[in-house]
């Protein structure tokens, strides 16, 4: 009994020195880190670098409180803040722009700069914090470490005046819990914001009609941020037309028609200052279709083509759930965004080299892997080659999806369930 006893207690006195108090370690607010990813691919060469471009303190902080040390996904990129003696305090993800950047021609013939803005909890004492960036196979392509002296007068303190008008939309019953997710107005006047509150709205009705959001509704906050343009209207580039907007997002990113992106992220921050977020939707005030998600960083969607709805949900797919887009061009398979040699880190897609760490115990028995398209009738999840803009070499796991296209009504099991495992880390 004596030695069960010291066993127990010894377990005790482990777990105590393992855990970790959120109120210890940090206080109340925000550390916002603003940095600058810039690079070049040179032959099979790549060449980046990470800078730091300023700092600045945030009143409140919005992110989780428990499972600190832990990532929510591996994303592109990481985020690490340790103390002085090295020990881990609060890790995170992320995808950007850059990194698809860096597969464009462009990338082998000009340098260039992408803005990039993080969010960690201030802490209390002097900190590491490490910017780390991945390439498709998961090897560090570049990294940069800053001592972070809370103290530093240097620090902007933000957020503190001039915050921008908002109101909630959608709010929990467990604020301390929540998500919170703030929609942008971009391409709005202040004499439009009225439309803008009516779209911000129907975003929210969105999401939360579908599974596994509606189910987990109290686990978020939506706020309206009413952030104005000068003009109204987005930047087409193709039709020639620019236009100065809240955060100078336009179209045909990478020349691609659709594409709709920002780089911008400083200014949308700063938008955001003194409002509690941790996720942004980016809700463009024109008809021309198009949008964006990039995982943890923003949801882009336009808020007047007859498709928004569908759209914003599945970019929200991406830019929260960090799910990967399961379409695919047969013209298009030698598409580099995915190595078919390594796991992708999205929870939607897999190359069978490590299946069972997916959606492997959603299959029903007798499932075949790979699953034949002829038989998608018969299986609900399954092994589907093609996904990820590869006709051949990736596989996804049902034949229709939210992930897929926009006439199809909701997440598949799979993704459903990897969206409510990431719900689930952040509020429980």
């Amino acid at each position: 009994m004596r030695k069960l006893l010291s066993l127990i207690l010894a377990g005790a006195i482990a777990a105590g020195a393992t855990a970790q108090n959120f109120d210890n370690t940090f206080t109340d607010a925000t550390l916002r880190l603003d940095c600058i990813f810039g690079g070049k691919v040179t032959g099979d060469s790549t060449q980046c670098t990470i800078l730091l471009d300023g700092m600045a303190e945030l009143p409140g902080w919005a992110g989780r409180k428990n499972r600190l040390k832990e990532l929510p996904l591996e994303g592109n990129g990481q985020v690490t803040v340790t103390d002085e003696r090295g020990d881990t305090l609060y890790r995170t993800s992320f995808s950007s722009l850059f990194h698809e950047w860096l597969a464009t021609e462009e990338a082998a013939a000009t340098p260039r700069g992408f803005q990039n803005t993080f969010l960690v909890p201030m802490p209390k004492e002097p900190v590491t914090v490490e910017v780390k960036l991945l390439d498709n196979r998961h090897r560090p392509m570049a990294a940069m470490s800053h001592r972070v002296d809370p103290a530093d007068i240097l620090i902007a303190k933000k957020g503190t005046s001039h915050v921008t008008p908002h109101c909630y939309i959608h709010r929990s019953s467990r604020p301390d819990k929540a998500i919170d997710v703030a929609i942008m107005a971009e391409g709005y006047t202040v004499e439009e914001m009225d439309s803008f509150y009516r779209h911000a709205a129907i975003a929210v009705e969105s999401i939360l009609n579908h599974e596994p959001f509606k189910e987990k509704a109290d686990c978020f906050n939506f706020v309206a941020v009413a952030s104005p343009s000068l003009d109204s209207g987005l930047s087409i580039p193709r039709l020639g037309e620019w236009r100065k907007t809240a955060v100078g997002s336009h179209f045909s990113t990478f020349y691609s028609d659709r594409y709709l992106t920002t780089r911008d992220l400083q200014s949308m921050h700063d938008a955001l200052a003194g409002i509690p977020y941790e996720h942004i939707i980016i809700l463009a005030n024109t008809d021309e279709y198009g949008g964006g998600g990039i995982y943890n960083s923003y949801t882009l969607t336009t808020a007047r083509h007859r498709d928004f709805r569908p759209v914003v949900v599945h970019e929200f797919g991406h830019s929260f759930g960090g799910l990967a887009d399961e379409y695919f061009y047969e013209n298009d398979a030698l598409d580099e965004t995915y190595a078919t040699d390594v796991e992708p880190w999205e929870p939607n897609l897999t190359t069978l080299h490590d299946f069972g760490s997916k959606w492997q115990g959603l299959l029903a028995p007798g499932t075949p892997v790979p699953t034949p398209a002829a038989e998608a009738d018969k299986w609900s999840v399954g092994v589907f080659e093609g996904g990820g803009y590869r006709f051949k070499g990736i596989y996804r796991p049902a034949d229709e999806c939210r992930m897929r296209n926009n006439t199809y009504p909701t997440f598949c099991p799979a993704c459903r369930a990897a969206l409510t495992a990431l719900i689930n880390f952040y509020t429980e």
